[in-house]
């Protein structure tokens, strides 16, 4: 995006829009008498009308002019907010979206069909109880805008047309801070107008009307009663004529204030800055080539001798380690982004999913503040979409079923998220009646993923539903039976290096972790030797480093595993797996990782140390190439291969399996 295209500032700012008017509506659905959400929605829709017109999608504020209509009526308790309502709302969200990204053409029809819907609901939804007239008789307010008003956009008549639309409004022109005539700035505005407005208008009506510029200006609006002031007749001033009512709405757009909240209370534009996202990618990367050359240069600063300049370089090079790595952890938190921007998306799909079945379905959310690294947050989208969607589709039950097995009616599907040292783990759980563990073997044994018979532990028998092509699913429907979705689920998360743990009890539901790498730029990395070869293990997963004697190696050929601490934890030889072609070093380590509940050695040979890993992806040619999760760039220059803890556990797994079966 560039910083000066204003359409595609605005199309951002629209999009954040929407999504707050989403919000609000997901909630009006269970509090549909809430007069602050119903205001909320109407600011989000009267914002988006006004800013979408100055921009010129005229199509936009067409269509949501009529949508804010139809809430400015619920908002003067003219018509009752209903599901219906709301749901003929949201599916013009989803249109206004459309029209936004300039995808205006052949979809008039769409939208009349959404309009035509959206009368209906109005027709059908019953008269509301009337209220008592209000007591106030009317307003009186002093109106002046900052100078720079009209240069950021906002039209003064604009404002004042709109006031007098809501009742018999009196309008004063202040000319007291006019300059003379030579130090007249044109483009300043230095009028100020004393204005009253009489009859059925709240507060809240005129707050509205000044809704983008509130943070500049300080607004008295005092309450009057019946008896006429005389202080607006009598002010000094000179009146100058206000041009007639027209259908111009004010437009123009505040960053800041274009959600829940008027302009009041709402930070102040200096303190926050929009910033590309592929800026601050840029300035990972350069954060990044900036470890690895210090990495170096400490390398050579230790390598040197022991007079005075090499004892200085020494200093400077900690000293620069020591910015570096401050620099670094400044710029991975500019990359962290809490997980409430994702889990937030996730309300409308249940939403859409419990209208299409039937269900009665409730998404609450837990951990909301826990940060992760934005790559992180982009390509956990699509796994979690499919995870929600079988926890409804598959889990929960319809509400007749749920009534006769005891439960509430209502569903529940719960998404949580919380940091475990390197990793954050997000778990999706259901109250549904969890997964058919006999239908699970029937449908791989049909597959030819298990033999009749074959024992194969509770935890791999649930993994096998993230096969290609497997659903336990009796019918294809729109949601789901295809078997395409929970394999998608499991690349993904590998790919991100993370695991997925799969855990039900029948009858009471079913609870999906998903363990995620806070960042995939910049690692804490543990660094080792096999053969003439080095490698980095990701720190995180690390738990701890044993010897491994020459006697002790040639005593566990055959069996490769070790005791420790009285359970078995069976043991890779990566000096076997990389087929080195070297003799074991006499002083072997064993390098004990764990992911969740498993946990391997890996035999290497020698432990260098630990080291700031900048993870650079493989080449096409290796990407595929398992055990490997990356590469990076030593202090030497050299290259170092990041291992895939995902895969080696998975190897050591298979490896105990194996020999189990032959004992």
């Amino acid at each position: 995006m560039s910083q000066n295209d204003p359409v595609a500032a605005f199309r951002v700012e629209a999009g954040e829009v929407l999504e707050q008017v989403e919000q609000g509506l997901l909630d009006l659905g269970h509090r549909l008498d809430d007069h602050e959400l119903i205001d909320a929605v109407f600011r989000g829709l009267h914002t988006l009308k006004g800013s979408g017109a100055m921009f010129g999608f005229d199509a936009l504020a067409s269509f949501t002019h009529h949508c804010e209509t139809a809430f400015d009526r619920v908002r003067k308790n003219l018509t009752p907010a209903t599901p219906q309502l709301i749901a003929v709302i949201l599916s013009a969200q989803d249109h206004m979206r459309a029209l936004i990204e300039g995808d205006a053409t052949d979809r008039k029809a769409e939208g009349d069909a959404i309009l035509a819907k959206l009368q209906a609901a109005l027709d059908g939804a019953p008269a509301p109880t009337p209220e008592a007239p209000p007591v106030v008789q009317g307003w009186r307010l002093s109106l002046r805008l900052p100078p720079e008003a009209m240069q950021n956009g906002i039209n003064p008549l604009a404002l004042l047309d709109e006031l007098r639309t809501l009742g018999d409004c009196r309008i004063v022109a202040r000319t007291d801070q006019v300059p003379p005539l030579a130090e007249l700035v044109p483009t300043e505005c230095h009028i100020g107008w004393d204005i009253e407005v009489r009859g059925a208008v709240s507060r809240d009506d005129l707050e509205d009307v000044f809704i983008f510029v509130l943070d500049d200006l300080d607004l008295p609006i005092e309450a009057i009663g019946d008896p006429v002031c005389d202080d607006v007749e009598d002010a000094p001033t000179e009146s100058f004529p206000v041009p007639a009512p027209v259908d111009t709405t004010p437009v123009v757009q505040d960053r800041e204030a274009a959600g829940t909240q008027t302009g009041r209370g709402a930070p102040k534009t200096g303190e926050s800055v929009r910033v590309p996202a592929e800026r601050l990618d840029l300035l990972m990367d350069r954060v990044g080539e900036l470890v690895i050359v210090q990495s170096r240069l400490s390398q050579l600063a230790h390598s040197s001798g022991s007079n005075a300049t090499d004892v200085a370089l020494r200093s400077i090079s900690e000293e620069i380690e020591r910015l570096a790595s401050e620099l670094r952890d400044t710029v991975m938190v500019l990359r962290m982004v809490p997980v409430a921007t994702l889990f937030g998306r996730f309300r409308r799909l249940v939403h859409d999913i419990a209208r299409d079945t039937g269900k009665t379905i409730e998404l609450s959310t837990d951990g909301e503040t826990t940060e992760v690294d934005k790559t992180v947050i982009e390509r956990l989208a699509d796994p979690l979409i499919h995870l929600i969607r079988n926890a409804c589709d598959h889990g929960i039950e319809p509400p007749e079923r749920r009534l006769a097995a005891g439960k509430p009616e209502v569903g529940q599907v719960r998404l949580s998220a919380r940091q475990e040292g390197g990793e954050v783990v997000i778990t999706i759980r259901d109250d549904g009646h969890g997964i058919d563990r006999e239908r699970v073997r029937a449908k791989a044994e049909a597959h030819g993923l298990l033999q009749p018979g074959q024992i194969v532990s509770d935890q791999e028998l649930l993994q096998m539903i993230f096969h290609p092509g497997f659903s336990t699913a009796p019918q294809i429907t729109s949601l789901s039976g295809r078997g395409v979705g929970m394999d998608v689920v499991k690349r993904t998360i590998e790919s991100l290096r993370g695991t997925i743990e799969v855990a039900s009890v029948s009858g009471q539901g079913s609870a999906m972790s998903l363990r995620i790498p806070l960042t995939l730029a910049i690692i804490d990395g543990l660094l080792i030797r096999v053969g003439d070869g080095r490698y980095v293990i990701p720190l995180a997963v690390v738990e701890e480093c044993i010897e491994l004697s020459l006697e002790e190696d040639l005593r566990s050929r055959g069996r490769s595993f070790i005791t420790l601490r009285d359970r078995l934890v069976p043991f890779v030889r990566l000096r076997e797996m990389f087929a080195t072609g070297t003799k074991p070093s006499v002083h072997q380590k064993i390098v004990i990782i764990a992911t969740g509940t498993e946990r391997v050695g890996l035999v290497v040979d020698q432990i260098i140390g630990s080291h700031q890993t900048v993870i650079k992806p493989m080449s096409a040619v290796h990407c595929n190439v398992p055990t490997f999760a990356g590469a990076t760039i030593l202090g030497d220059g050299g290259v170092a291969l990041i291992l895939d803890v995902v895969q080696l556990v998975a190897l050591g797994q298979h490896q105990e399996e194996r020999l189990r079966a032959v004992a």
